[in-house]
């Protein structure tokens, strides 16, 4: 497992800094969120993605992908019945696509809860979401990338909560570049059965993991037990990135990535 770092637990810092603060911790990636750097993906031009690409290689990390995709613009929303306002947010997820590839990334991670949410029937709901990931998906295969569902519990969420859930969309869509990222503080709200389960059996969908505690702080800072998460992990081959995503910055980003990197070098290195 290669273990990553989520930059917007650093806030306004220049990008150049969280580099360095990442790799002098130990991590071999970064993940990017796009609204720490714009207000629309399409304001990044060619020279401002060379330049980040650059800027991480030149600390050695690798940069993972994206996430945090529907942050900015606000509006956009992928289950909504209103046509238009689909297709736009289905074009953004293509905009997105092939940022994440002109970065070198290898993903792409959609959560976004509340631009998911149901606003009619669950059926229709599921049936917009395949329609708008589909095209997304061939997308991705002609970048070399993979775009990730995710899913999400409650209370952020009421929409693919679960693991098994997850997997039935990875089914739905059916295309090698669309598959799953696990969670663990959602999977902690939102699984049905326990963690270790969930990922055994995600195996063969499962292209990406972010690491955190149920109190949305970095793994090893609260009492959420990573033991028999990473040991599932382990279980199953996962030989991808294990990512460090927090929802609670107080600390400031060097000291999360210090705390949360001794808990994943404790379980998951």
């Amino acid at each position: 497992m290669r273990l990553g770092i989520c930059n917007e637990m650093f806030g306004d810092t220049p990008f150049d800094e969280v580099c360095r603060v990442a790799a002098e911790v130990g991590y071999e990636g970064i993940e990017l969120a796009p609204f720490v750097f714009c207000e629309q993906v399409g304001d990044l031009t060619a020279d401002d993605r060379a330049s980040l690409r650059a800027t991480a290689a030149r600390h050695g990390l690798s940069i993972i992908g994206l996430h945090w995709l529907l942050i900015k613009p606000p509006g956009l929303h992928m289950t909504t019945p209103d046509d238009a306002l689909r297709a736009r947010t289905r074009d953004f997820f293509i905009e997105l696509v092939h940022c994440c590839a002109d970065l070198g990334g290898e993903l792409l991670v959609c959560g976004s809860p509340k631009q998911r949410q149901v606003l009619d029937s669950r059926e229709a709901a599921w049936e917009r979401l395949v329609e708008v990931f589909q095209p997304v998906a061939r997308a991705a295969g002609e970048r070399g990338v993979t775009f990730c569902i995710e899913p999400l519990g409650p209370p952020e969420n009421d929409f693919i909560t679960c693991a098994a859930e997850g997997r039935a969309m990875v089914a739905a869509v059916d295309h090698p570049n669309f598959q799953l990222i696990l969670d663990v503080k959602a999977l902690c709200s939102g699984e049905p059965g326990d963690l270790p389960t969930a990922i055994r059996d995600s195996a063969a969908q499962l292209r990406h993991f972010h690491a955190n505690d149920a109190n949305l702080l970095g793994p090893g800072m609260g009492e959420t037990d990573h033991g028999p998460i990473a040991a599932a992990l382990r279980q199953i081959g996962y030989q991808h990135w294990v990512s460090v995503e927090v929802f609670k910055f107080e600390l400031g980003g060097p000291e999360l990535a210090r705390q949360s990197f001794a808990g994943l070098q404790r379980w998951y290195a």
